[in-house]
Formats: structure tokens, sequence, C-alpha cells
């Protein structure tokens, strides 16, 4: 099978018939969702106790994206699901005999799985947006035609699809889904907020393939950031290609 259309086709069966990928997808919509609307509710009544200080630096969108740095968590874990579930199971050999083309099994693996990430990215993010936003009520919120709101929402959607296949080409190198998330998991969601919040090493922090990316998620960078919202975006950008890149080189070079 040497036709790239037959490859991604083949790589799409594989993900609809995988029960754990699909359920991935699922809770990060649920989660994303949720947490927003609870962190909406919560902001709604704790607004008026505010300082004055905080009442000025309130962001309602990136305040309301917070449920997706949660959901994400399980995005993750579609993109190192299909990648790793064959080297798990073993059919690996019987999918680079069927595509023995190895470029052309890659590019389909990466091509379907950003593709179904774009998708369910489009709707979490959407949902999750108005959903928040709904939630923190009218006198603070914010709107779609806001400055800075589309943008954000155009933004957390590439972000979210990009960090997916970062996932992706990680875990082609690793082949362990253990080991993967072993490493994305607390990198993405401990270590990296962690060292983005420590005075002397916040400005190389915001390197890190999540926290460069997700600075587009709030309607304006904080004050210690040295990157803009598409500076962090084409930094983030930079990380996926040499990722993909990297799991490129180990699919080629090693044997299933």
């Amino acid at each position: 099978m040497g036709d790239p259309r037959a490859a991604v086709a083949f790589e799409w069966t594989k993900i609809r018939t995988m029960r754990s990928s699909l359920w991935s997808l699922v809770l990060c919509f649920l989660v994303s969702v949720l947490i927003a609307l609870l962190f909406g509710w919560v902001l709604r009544g704790a607004y008026d106790d505010m300082s004055a200080e905080s009442k000025a630096d309130f962001d309602p969108i990136g305040s309301g994206f917070n449920g997706l740095r949660l959901g994400m968590i399980s995005l993750v874990v579609f993109g190192v699901l299909t990648v790793t579930s064959e080297y798990s199971s073993g059919t690996i050999r019987g999918s680079l005999a069927a595509v023995p083309r190895r470029g052309v099994f890659y590019a389909a693996k990466v091509l379907t799985g950003t593709a179904v990430a774009l998708a369910a990215s489009v709707v979490v993010v959407l949902v999750t947006f108005f959903t928040a936003q709904t939630a923190i009520g009218e006198a603070h919120n914010a709107s779609i035609t806001d400055d800075g709101a589309l943008r954000a929402v155009v933004g957390s959607i590439l972000y979210m699809t990009m960090i997916c296949a970062f996932s992706m080409g990680l875990a082609t190198v690793l082949r362990s889904p253990a080991l993967t998330l072993g490493i994305l998991v607390p990198l993405f969601f401990m270590v990296s907020e962690i060292l983005n919040n420590l005075p002397g090493v916040q400005k190389v922090a915001q390197f890190l393939p999540d926290a460069a990316g997700g600075i587009i998620m709030r309607r304006e960078p904080q004050e210690h950031m040295i990157l803009t919202a598409w500076s962090g975006m084409a930094v983030l950008a930079a990380w996926v290609v040499v990722a993909l890149f990297g799991g490129y080189l180990a699919l080629r070079r090693r044997d299933a």
C-alpha cells in the first residue's frame, strides 16, 4: 500500500476502531467544558470581592480557558495512543507490512491524528469559550467580537492541535505510552507551571512548548513575558517540527 490516500484511510480506520482514543476526545470535551462552567460561576460571584487592581487585570478570556489546560491532558493521551497502541499490541509489524514506505506510513498517521485533533479542538474551544462567558455573566464577560477574543479562540484551537502533534512526534521516538505520558503530563501540567512562576527562570521557562503556545489563550501577555501571542506560537511550531522530525528519523532507522 504505497498510495498516501489509502494510507490515510488505513489510519482513519484504526483511530475510529480504537475506543481508548475516542474516549480521550470525549473526556477532553467534558473536562474542558465542565471546568469552564465551574470557573465561570465562581468568577461571577467572586468578581465584586476582588481588589481594584485585580479587577483591572481581570481577563475573562484567559480565565474562561482555564478548563482547556486540563482538558488538553486527554488530547495528549489521544496523540500518544494513536502512535504507541500499535507498538504495545505488536500490530506495528502488520501496519508496516501493509504500508512499507515508512515516510508515507508516518505522514499518514501524523496527518490523520492531527486532523482529528484539529476537528476536536474546534468543537472543544468554541463550546468552552461560549460556556465560560455565559457563566461569567454579561457584566464582566467577553464577546467573540472583543479585542483579542477571536485571536485567542483561533490560537487556542491551533495550540491544542499542535500540542497533540508534538505528543505524536515524541511518542514515535519513545514508542512507550507510559514513558511518553510520564514525561509529557508532568512537564506540561506541573514542571512548566512551577518554572513559569519562579522569578529566576520564568523568562527561560516560557520557551517550553506548552508555555510558549499558551500565551495566545490570554487577552494580553503577562508583564514578565518576552514572547507575544504569535511569537509564542512560532516557538511551539518549532518544537513540533523538531518532535515530528525526530519521530520520522526514529521510525526510519529502527526495526519494528
